[in-house]
């Protein structure tokens, strides 16, 4: 079975000059109304870090549900985010970026990569608790510009630790363009 999964938020969390929130909730309706089996819509972190995505609360809030079969993702970086996605109903797919090259976790979540274990079997926890799916994206999957060492039984370790905590979808991410 095919599923398309659509992600505005990689695109949005880009743009230098801000988007309006109306502006963010019309493009995600209409998306809504494709037929897309997930859409990664927002993000709940700092939003000194992402400041595009500091209205994800507000957007979601205003999406319509109603006539669509659409499941929603977020990313979160923390615990904390994870908490505040877990309080929207309508979202399915929680989603944390967990990379196997410790300079691009650090840079990407300020955290090393044992920091980032940690935080992930966490929020599998809430994930569990409060009917969530987390999605782990194993960024720099298929290398890395910074010589960090790399070969596939590294992706075979982190995805064997994460599924053996419960996580049942791993995404690799060739976040740099290598594979």
């Amino acid at each position: 079975m095919l599923q398309l999964i659509e992600c505005p938020r990689d695109a949005m969390q880009g743009w230098a000059h801000p988007i309006a929130t109306d502006v963010k909730v019309a493009y995600l309706n209409q998306l809504l109304q494709v037929g897309f089996h997930t859409l990664d819509c927002g993000s709940f972190v700092s939003p000194k870090a992402i400041p595009q995505m500091a209205d994800t609360p507000q957007v979601l809030a205003q999406l319509n549900m109603q006539h669509t079969t659409t499941k929603l993702l977020v990313i979160v970086a923390n615990e904390r985010g994870a908490l505040e996605a877990c309080g929207f109903d309508h979202i399915t797919y929680i989603g944390f970026p967990f990379s196997v090259s410790p300079t691009f976790q650090q840079r990407n979540t300020n955290s090393t990569i044992e920091e980032s274990w940690e935080r992930v079997q966490r929020i599998q926890a809430l994930c569990t608790q409060h009917g969530k799916t987390l999605v782990v994206y194993l960024s720099m999957a298929f290398g890395n510009p910074y010589g960090d060492a790399y070969d596939e039984s590294v992706l075979q370790y982190w995805t064997e630790k994460m599924t053996a905590i419960g996580i049942t979808i791993v995404s690799l991410a060739d976040t740099v363009g290598v594979a």
